[in-house]
């Protein structure tokens, strides 16, 4: 895919969304932190309601630290590998008193140092709260990168560094949300929605091989 393509790809995207936001429920950094950690092979929506009870009773690190794992199993037991998550949690609550005053780090390398918290997180972090211009590389994105043709890569390391190359400077900041979005509603992994698609006719997918 050419440069002018991309770029009309995302002008529409950002037609479409102007202001790109994660479905995440979120009032503070630490509780989008929580909510991204708990989200790995999991929906929004799940997570979503896990949180709404979660947070209701411990939404800072102090007071995740005196819920004590089995009180964070207790709000998250709906959600996939709630009992490595739950234990993460507290490990990440433990070092963001210890070491960080119990606030999020605006440091990848800090971030990528927490318990569960890997570049896929970090980045989201980054993003999010801070506003680095940084891609995060999900399921999503990875799917709708390379069946679109719009960044190739083999694994969503290869992925993210194609994306941070082609896309231009402002629209970094947005692009991982616009394709996330794309992804989940319109370009999905079976049920392809591309009679509604605004990007359909720049798409370079190959139906006959499935690519």
């Amino acid at each position: 895919m050419n440069d002018r393509k991309r770029i009309e790809i995302l002008e529409r995207l950002q037609t479409k969304n102007p202001h790109p936001e994660t479905e995440l429920t979120w009032h503070s950094p630490f509780e989008l932190l929580i909510a991204v950690l708990l989200s790995a092979q999991t929906t929004d929506i799940s997570v979503n309601k896990a949180t709404n009870k979660l947070y209701s009773v411990a939404n800072t690190p102090d007071a995740m630290l005196k819920l004590g794992i089995n009180g964070v199993i207790n709000h998250i037991k709906t959600i996939g590998l709630f009992n490595s998550k739950a234990k993460n949690i507290i490990k990440t609550c433990q070092i963001l008193l210890d070491q960080h005053g119990c606030k999020i780090p605006e440091n990848r390398e800090a971030l990528e140092a927490l318990p569960g918290v890997g570049r896929k997180t970090a980045n989201v972090v980054l993003n999010t709260i801070f506003q680095w211009p940084t891609i995060a590389v999900d399921t999503h994105v990875f799917r709708v990168s390379n069946r679109t043709k719009f960044a190739v890569g083999k694994n969503v390391g290869l992925v993210e560094q194609k994306l941070l190359k082609v896309v231009p400077k402002e629209f970094k900041k947005d692009t991982h949300h616009w394709l996330i979005l794309h992804g989940r509603y319109t370009c999905l992994a079976r049920k392809l929605q591309c009679s509604s698609c605004v990007i359909e006719d720049l798409c370079e997918y190959d139906y006959k091989q499935g690519l």
